[in-house]
């Protein structure tokens, strides 16, 4: 049987947020598992042991790559997901794109406030995701979890974070990463705006079981970018 490691990041706590879907969501995929997908398509995956690994990292520039990079040499992934929170989103925000650029317009946890910095002065403008996103959006689509496309992940912490993850995953040689964000968690309050967790939870796991079909069987045209 063949062996699958993923990674999955979230992050701790944030300012004005009860739960934090980016922190619930990697701890529940670690404690459940992928489970059954019930659409017939987990046959490809049939043979294959996945184990996902959650990791928590603070809201912070200079302490969320690290951390996250801590876990990856402990763990040696194939697959390295990390996700984030986007409070004003409808749905799951699939990031195309990270960039080399910190522009914060409030302090980090650690109360850095940088201004328009490259993240790497040698490193290039932008990377692209190597997550299978056009596979990804048809799962959310056959479950019927509202997703997009995003190709700003802002110039925050998550940005950072991302940019940093496709930088050391571009050296290695067999290494799939990208990056997820969910929504704020759906209230009574604000029936509009988010998702329920248990749906954040299955967009998690079409994530983790496309990124695995594609490491296994990886196609070009599952990579989505336009």
């Amino acid at each position: 049987m063949e062996h699958i490691s993923v990674v999955i990041s979230g992050f701790g706590p944030y300012e004005g947020v009860e739960t934090n879907p980016a922190y619930e969501v990697p701890a529940a995929l670690a404690g459940q598992g992928l489970g059954e997908s019930g659409d017939g398509r987990d046959d490809a995956l049939r043979d294959v042991e996945v184990s996902i690994t959650a990791t928590r990292l603070p809201i912070s520039f200079g302490g969320a790559w690290p951390t996250l990079l801590k876990t990856i040499e402990a763990v040696n992934p194939d697959i390295v997901i990390a996700t984030g929170l986007k409070r004003a989103s409808h749905g799951i925000l699939l990031e195309r794109c990270a960039t080399n650029v910190m522009d914060a317009s409030r302090p980090d946890a650690d109360n850095a406030l940088p201004t328009r910095l490259p993240i790497d002065a040698q490193g290039p403008a932008a990377y692209w995701t190597r997550l299978p996103l056009r596979s990804i959006l048809a799962d959310f689509t056959r479950h019927g979890i509202p997703a997009s496309l995003s190709s700003d992940a802002g110039t925050f912490v998550c940005n950072s974070l991302f940019y940093n993850l496709l930088n050391w995953s571009s050296a290695q040689p067999r290494v799939l990463s990208g990056f997820v964000n969910f929504p704020m968690l759906a209230s009574a309050d604000s029936a509009q705006l988010g998702l329920p967790m248990d749906q954040q939870i299955e967009a998690g796991r079409d994530v983790v079981r496309e990124a695995v079909r594609y490491y296994l069987q990886p196609s070009s045209s599952d990579i989505l970018l336009e």
